[in-house]
């Protein structure tokens, strides 16, 4: 968990008891003093959006190698290996994928990340979908680890292929905190060998 994400619940938790006043003020018939709030809440929120957005413009893409992991909360995953097989005027990549978690005490799983492959030009190439993929959002115990394996067909003129690793569906959350891959700030690369 960054700083960035304790950052957030502060200033939801904040928010919530701020809208909670507001209410009772608005309620106890002084109307004016919870518009006050309200107006200055705006402010606030607005500030803090804006300094979501313009740090999403400009924070660097994270760019990940082999082995290392990439982690959201407690659950991580990794590029373990890769292998690239020319195919006519296709190119077959496999990769080994661990996805892991780092709680303790805790069942968990990661809804909604998905991989693919981008190439230099912003070309995506999802994986071929196989009957026996274990999907990436498996159920993890405390500690636990699975390996996953994805195949993908590139064409041969692509250059400068990597997995991405991003979340799409689901609540946005990122949406409302610094430094997440959202809004300009494109998905983490993870490096192929």
């Amino acid at each position: 968990m960054s700083i960035f994400d304790l950052l957030f619940i502060a200033l939801f938790l904040t928010t919530v008891v701020t809208l909670l006043t507001a209410a009772v003020l608005a309620i106890g018939g002084r109307g004016s003093r919870a518009l006050g709030i309200l107006r200055r809440l705006s402010i606030f929120a607005a500030v803090y959006m804006g300094a979501v957005a313009i740090t999403s413009a400009f924070w660097p893409r994270t760019v990940m190698r082999t082995g290392e992991r990439r982690c959201f909360d407690d659950w991580c995953i990794a590029i373990e290996n890769a292998a690239r097989q020319p195919s006519g005027n296709a190119v077959a990549y496999t990769i080994n994928i661990q996805v892991s978690s780092r709680a303790r005490r805790v069942y968990q799983r990661e809804n909604g990340v998905v991989v693919y492959l981008a190439d230099s030009r912003g070309h995506r190439y999802d994986p071929i979908p196989k009957p026996s993929d274990i999907p990436i959002s498996v159920r993890l115990g405390p500690g636990d680890a699975v390996a996953l394996t994805r195949s993908f067909e590139v064409p041969a003129d692509a250059h400068d292929v990597n997995l991405i690793v991003s979340h799409e569906g689901g609540f946005p959350i990122g949406w409302f905190i610094i430094g997440y891959e959202t809004w300009f700030h494109k998905p983490a690369i993870l490096r192929l060998p």
